[in-house]
C-alpha cells in the first residue's frame, strides 16, 4: 500500500477508534435515529471508498485526473493527507466539546443541552464538516474512488443537519433559531 493510502488508512482507523471508545460514555438516547440511515451505513461509506480504489475504473480516473496515489505530483497527495487530518481533528475536536452530548445522527439524548462554544460558534454540525473535509482529503490523497463515498455523505450529512435542526428547534425553540442565524450550517461564513 503506498504511503498516503497507508497515512490516510491510519488516520481514519483513529477516527473510528477514537469514536467507538467516546461513545460508551454519551448518555441515553430518547429518540432514536432512523435505522436505514444508521450507523452501519456511515461506516460502510469509509470501508466502501477503500475498497473502490482497487477497481480499474477508479484507478483510471485518478489517473487521469491526477489524484492519490496514481498522481504523479505528490503535493496533492500530501495536501490531501493534510485536509483528512484536518478534518479528523475538527471532527473529533467538535465530538469532545459536545461531551456526554453527543448521539447518533438524528437521535435526541437524555438530559440534552445545547452546546454554542468551541467549533460550535463556527458551524452547526462541525462533525459532518470535519468527516466531510476528511473524505475530500481522502480523495486527493487516495484517489477518485473516495469521491463517490463523498458525494453521497454530502447528501446524508445535509439531510441529517436538516432533520436534527428541527428536532433542535422543538427542543430548544428560544435559543436555537438564533444560534441558526448567527452560525452556518456546514461551511464556516459560506453555508
Amino acid at each position: 500500500m503506498p504511503i498516503f493510502a497507508r497515512l490516510i488508512a491510519a488516520l481514519w482507523l483513529v477516527f473510528i477508534v477514537y469514536w467507538i471508545v467516546s461513545a460508551i460514555r454519551a448518555k441515553r438516547r430518547i429518540r432514536r435515529s432512523s435505522g436505514l440511515l444508521g450507523r452501519w451505513f456511515r461506516l460502510a461509506i469509509i470501508i466502501g471508498a477503500f475498497r473502490l480504489q482497487h477497481l480499474p475504473f477508479f484507478q483510471k480516473l485518478s489517473r487521469d485526473l491526477h489524484l492519490g496515489v496514481a498522481s504523479s505530483n505528490p503535493a496533492i497527495g500530501i495536501f490531501g493527507v493534510i485536509l483528512c487530518a484536518a478534518g479528523i481533528a475538527f471532527a473529533i475536536w467538535a465530538r469532545r466539546h459536545l461531551g456526554r452530548n453527543w448521539g447518533m445522527p438524528m437521535s435526541l439524548q437524555e438530559g440534552h443541552e445545547l452546546v454554542t462554544t468551541g467549533p460550535y460558534t463556527r458551524v452547526r454540525h462541525p462533525i459532518y464538516t470535519g468527516i466531510l473535509l476528511a473524505m475530500f482529503g481522502s480523495a486527493l490523497a487516495v484517489g477518485a474512488a473516495w469521491f463517490l463515498p463523498f458525494i453521497v455523505a454530502c447528501a446524508y450529512f445535509v439531510y441529517s443537519a436538516k432533520t436534527e435542526e428541527k428536532i433542535m428547534i422543538e427542543q430548544f425553540p428560544n435559543e436555537y433559531p438564533s444560534y441558526q442565524a448567527r452560525t452556518k450550517m456546514l461551511v464556516p461564513f459560506v453555508w
